[in-house]
């Protein structure tokens, strides 16, 4: 679908909606298999088995004539210094799994002509693997963080057994299972007609202007988040909210919620704890900015992010 915007100036063309990050997997999981160890090891020996190599925030991949390769054979990333394996599903069939790799062997990679070690943000952000591959590797990712991260009992401190290939830890002494962790956050962009409002954090890149966001707390709905959150961190009174879509966020591994939600209130008194600035853009400027046209040099998240699709959709139809 392409928009154009139209206005006294000239329209504005928004052109197709871009693919969101991290989203849309083809895998299947295929969770009747994660129990069944003969079966996983038969599909791990296949020629057509492969797997993700990751790292904390790094992604191993293969250099080839067409560009960086994601998909690693088993042998491939078994080699590279794994040292733990996950399953992430069937693909037409094929087993795909998440290998973590010993963080000390990366010095070490990014010396091998064969090989490229990249963050993960940076491949979405670039594009740099097709959509295909970069939605397993936030699986993996996800999943193979939360093992590195959780590796005892939380409850009586014993060092946990990865079981259920990958999907659960359990405590060899006092039985406790845990499962992977998705912490939720709401994201939200809050409206009053044709104005939209736009935060700045210190840490973002310069002229970066995004939606408000904070994680969801325990006993909190999303919509009481949206409010709070928005009210903490700009002064704004909230009212309707209305979801819009979610996003793996591999984070280390969060759910972001996106939402609208209608202002009932215009001054804005920024948290400089949470941000270094706050404002309401009109419909025009923040088209500019989806468009990386601004003539101040401002943006907004690039596609990879749920922030971009949020944006665009309050762009492209009357969401109050």
């Amino acid at each position: 679908m392409t928009t154009t915007l139209q206005s006294s100036a000239q329209p504005l063309v928004l052109g197709p909606r871009p693919h969101l990050g991290f989203a849309g997997s083809g895998i299947d999981r295929a969770a009747v298999l994660r129990n069944d160890a003969a079966a996983l090891a038969d599909l791990a020996a296949r020629l057509d088995a492969a797997a993700y190599a990751v790292s904390g925030d790094a992604v191993i991949l293969r250099r080839t004539p067409a560009g960086l390769g994601a998909l690693l054979t088993m042998p491939e990333a078994r080699g590279l210094g794994g040292m733990t394996e996950v399953f992430l599903g069937l693909l037409n069939g094929a087993a795909r799994f998440g290998v973590w790799i010993d963080p000390a062997h990366l010095d070490h990679l990014r010396t091998r002509e064969d090989l490229a070690v990249m963050d993960l943000r940076t491949l979405a952000q670039q594009a740099l693997v097709p959509d295909a591959d970069l939605d397993p590797i936030a699986e993996a990712k996800g999943l193979l963080s939360w093992h590195a991260r959780n590796k005892f009992c939380a409850n009586c401190g014993t060092v946990s057994v990865m079981v259920e290939a990958g999907w659960r830890r359990d405590c060899p002494t006092c039985r406790t299972q845990h499962f992977p962790r998705t912490d939720p956050v709401a994201i939200m962009l809050t409206v009053d007609g044709d104005e939209c409002l736009l935060g700045r954090s210190a840490r973002f890149a310069a002229g970066m202007w995004s939606c408000l966001a904070g994680f969801v707390e325990p006993g909190e709905t999303v919509e009481e988040a949206v409010r709070r959150e928005t009210l903490e961190e700009a002064g704004i009174r909230c009212g309707e909210v209305r979801y819009f879509a979610s996003q793996p966020w591999p984070y280390p591994s969060s759910l972001m919620i996106g939402c609208h939600a209608k202002a009932l209130s215009r001054d804005i008194t920024v948290d400089i704890n949470e941000l270094e600035d706050a404002r309401w853009f009109s419909r025009r400027d923040t088209a500019l900015m989806l468009m990386e046209r601004h003539p101040e040099g401002l943006t907004v998240p690039r596609p990879f992010a749920i922030a971009h699709h949020v944006i665009r959709a309050w762009l492209e139809e009357k969401i109050f």
